[in-house]
């Protein structure tokens, strides 16, 4: 197995993204701590460059590695967000990119990657295997793959979105984060372990797809068929080695939202907060104001992981 990421690498990876990606606001809402009875911290990462924070661990990938190596191309596989955030990097690094990704991914997100410049290969979650198509890829036309969360400087770069929340905010009591693959939750487990260690980390799986709860509880890896939830970057069926190890050394825990909260979640961020956040964004604050009982009078950091819903999707789920 790859050596794990270290805070040390979060630091480099902070420092490689400086004047790439944004430092994204950490946004505050009287309606909702009042609602609550937390006082809750967003980090809108919804705000971040392609709309999501894939675009961190994106960066910091293609940036660390040599440039010989970088010039050869870039193969990636993606639900969506990681699909932009490579094809953005790639492109601003002045490299290619081919990015494999389901044929049922959300329509802007597969214009967007084509629009930054990456070939996309589509495919069909429920019948292939994303993985086996980019290693073959990999193996017809050279490249690095670089994979949407099982990579230490992928998982480096994700942990950056904690690291400026807590620097901003100071030490939390807990912290919200969504889990897909558990890139970004074990990035951000990772930090707040090293600089506020009473910071409870808490993932957030859709219920239809807890392959990471399930993994946590049993103690190994378990896979499970993609799942079907509207949670689209949320739709893996297991995590990475990297992340699972990372997750069972930091996380408090995993929860699971459903559907339906997800969908009252983004209508009242919409109305009270008016952003646009997508189903996956809305994990950790769905998951985060059903704890409330839990978390009376303190400090909860949420991670709102991105934006990218087409706005016809988002009027039919919202209504």
């Amino acid at each position: 197995m790859t050596a794990l990421p270290a805070f040390c690498d979060v630091v480099a990876a902070s420092a490689r993204l400086k004047g790439r990606a944004h430092r994204t606001p950490v946004l505050t809402s009287r309606y909702f701590n009042q609602q609550s009875g937390m006082e809750l911290f967003f980090k809108a990462e919804n705000f971040q460059r392609v709309g999501a924070f894939k675009f961190r661990g994106a960066t910091n990938a293609i940036m660390a590695l040599p440039e010989e190596t970088r010039r050869k191309g870039i193969v990636a596989f993606s639900s969506g967000n990681h699909a932009q955030a490579i094809a953005c990097a790639a492109r601003d690094a002045g490299v290619s990119a081919v990015v494999v990704m389901p044929e049922d991914a959300p329509t802007m997100k597969l214009a967007a990657t084509r629009g930054y410049g990456a070939e996309v290969v589509t495919y069909d979650r429920y019948t292939a295997d994303r993985e086996e198509i980019a290693a073959r890829l990999v193996a017809e036309r050279g490249g690095t793959l670089l994979p949407s969360f099982n990579h230490p400087d992928i998982i480096a770069g994700q942990g950056t979105a904690a690291l400026e929340l807590l620097e901003e905010t100071g030490p939390l009591d807990a912290l919200f984060v969504p889990v897909g693959g558990g890139g970004l939750v074990s990035g951000c487990a990772l930090v707040a372990h090293e600089i506020a260690p009473d910071c409870a980390v808490i993932g957030v799986e859709p219920a239809a797809g807890d392959d990471a709860r399930q993994s946590l509880a049993a103690g190994h890896i378990v896979k499970i068929p993609a799942p079907r939830t509207i949670a689209d970057g949320a739709q893996t069926t297991s995590v990475g080695s990297l992340t699972f190890a990372l997750m069972q050394q930091y996380l408090r825990g995993i929860v699971t939202v459903d559907d339906a909260s997800l969908v009252a979640t983004m209508r009242q961020i919409a109305e009270r907060m008016k952003i646009l956040v997508e189903p996956t964004g809305c994990l950790a604050p769905a998951a985060a104001l059903a704890a409330a009982p839990e978390w009376q009078g303190r400090r909860v950091g949420v991670i709102l992981s991105g934006g990218n819903v087409d706005i016809t999707r988002f009027s039919a789920l919202v209504g």
